[in-house]
């Protein structure tokens, strides 16, 4: 599964912001099933940060935001991201897409 995390930083927090994401980052990725993930900043709008992270399954990023670690170290940034769905499941050619309803149905 994929989750990306999108932030709206002040230019002049944006020094800061990025220490701390990446230390979220770094918590994050060492926590059972995480499979990858990186720290970008948009090329035309430098106020907009993500963070991408790659996970085994849903179980494993849920059991990952639950962790001591994640909760003293990566919850106040993840809390700063944008208010919008950031779990995703891979839809590559071949793959099983989930069938549940969509939200609202």
């Amino acid at each position: 599964m994929l989750v990306v995390n999108r932030f709206r930083v002040p230019l002049s927090d944006g020094e800061a912001f990025r220490e701390d994401l990446a230390t979220a980052h770094r918590t994050l990725a060492a926590c059972r099933g995480y499979a990858g993930g990186e720290i970008g900043r948009n090329v035309d709008d430098p106020e907009l940060w993500v963070l991408t992270t790659r996970w085994a399954d849903v179980g494993s990023y849920r059991r990952a935001l639950s962790t001591y670690d994640v909760k003293l170290h990566a919850v106040a940034v993840l809390s700063r991201a944008l208010d919008e769905p950031s779990a995703y499941e891979a839809a590559e050619p071949g793959t099983t897409l989930n069938v549940a309803s969509p939200r609202g149905s």
